[in-house]
Formats: C-alpha cells, sequence, structure tokens
C-alpha cells in the first residue's frame, strides 16, 4: 500500500478561538502516531468509564495504539483520511478518521471510523469541525453518504443526532468480557450536512 500523504491544498485551514489558544485541522502524517493514541487511549478512558470494564480501560497502551497508528497512517487505502486537530503550539487535541463504509451497506457508502477529543477540548465545536472535514473530504472522493457506529451508551451518541444523523442501525458487540449495543447514525446526503454547518 502506497503512503498518503495530504498535500497542502486538501487541508481544511479550521480555527477555533478557546481561551485564547487557536486550534487547526490538518491531514495527519506519520510522525503524528503517538499523539493520536494518546488523544485515544485518554478519550476512551474518559468517555467509557462506567461503560467498559475499569480493567479494560486501564489496559489501554499507549505504545500499542501508537505501533497502531503508525501503521494506519503509513498504509491507508486509497480513499481513507485522517486528520488531527492540534493547538497553536502543536499539541494534538484530537483526530478523525474514516474512508470507504466497510460493511458493504448499499446506502452508506462512506464511513468514519473514528473521532476522538481529548476531554477538555469537547463540547466546543471542534467535534462538529472535524466531522465536516471528514463529510468534505467523503464527498471529493464520490462518497456522497456516511455513517458512524458508536456505543449505544456512549454520551457522545446526541452529538451525531444534533448533526442530523439519523439512527439506521443496531448491532450486539463484544468489548472484552462487555457485552454491548453498537448504534450506526448516518447521513443519506453530505450536501445537506454541510450546508446547514454554513
Amino acid at each position: 500500500m502506497k503512503v498518503l500523504r495530504e498535500p497542502a491544498r486538501k487541508i481544511f485551514p479550521v480555527h477555533v478561538h478557546l481561551k485564547s489558544s487557536r486550534l487547526s485541522i490538518r491531514g495527519a502524517v506519520v510522525g503524528d502516531a503517538a499523539a493520536i493514541a494518546k488523544v485515544h487511549v485518554d478519550s476512551w478512558r474518559t468517555t467509557y468509564a462506567g461503560i467498559l470494564p475499569d480493567d479494560r480501560l486501564a489496559k489501554l497502551s499507549y505504545s500499542r495504539h501508537e505501533r497502531i497508528w503508525r501503521k494506519n497512517l503509513a498504509k491507508r487505502a486509497k480513499h481513507e483520511f485522517i486528520y488531527v486537530a492540534e493547538e497553536e503550539g502543536g499539541q494534538v487535541v484530537g483526530f478523525v478518521a474514516g474512508g470507504q463504509e466497510r460493511g458493504g451497506d448499499p446506502v452508506y457508502r462512506g464511513e468514519i471510523y473514528a473521532l476522538y477529543l481529548l476531554q477538555n477540548f469537547q463540547r466546543r465545536g471542534l467535534g462538529r469541525r472535524l466531522n465536516s472535514a471528514a463529510a468534505r473530504k467523503l464527498l471529493e472522493t464520490g462518497y456522497e453518504s456516511m455513517l458512524v457506529w458508536v456505543l449505544a451508551e456512549n454520551p457522545a451518541r446526541g452529538f451525531y443526532q444534533a448533526l442530523g444523523g439519523e439512527l439506521v442501525s443496531e448491532k450486539p458487540i463484544e468489548v472484552g468480557d462487555a457485552k454491548l449495543i453498537e448504534a450506526a447514525y448516518g447521513w443519506k446526503d453530505l450536501r445537506l450536512l454541510l450546508s446547514a454547518e454554513m
């Protein structure tokens, strides 16, 4: 697989003012693997506390996740993307990853695989901007619809509803010993999603 690098014209400059700091969204590179892993692990520990078993969250490993993200960044499929949200000083505080829908859904052709923010940066509009960056990228690559899977007990579920996502499916999953329900939210027309953002 080829290593994909986001050319400058594909970067979405998004500036969010949070307590006098500026944040921007840009295409991720292999060197971001450790920072993405930290956001991934830390956000799982805060978001899924009380949902996933404590021992499962405690066993999450920065180094293991860094290896996974380094591989993901180096060997993305043609239409896959990863964007990071970073502070002016360079700290990565969130990310979104996505591409072609992975389950063969006949209606929803694009998918957000993961969207996570550090707890201190949630509920401030940055998740909405990461979601919009993903939708724009999917449209650019020919996908006019998308879905995202989220744990039904995840408090962020309301985030996707607020963005107009329609609950389209649910399925049981197992995470370690925990038996959970995962819910899919879908957008049939990404143009409508993006026009609502303007």
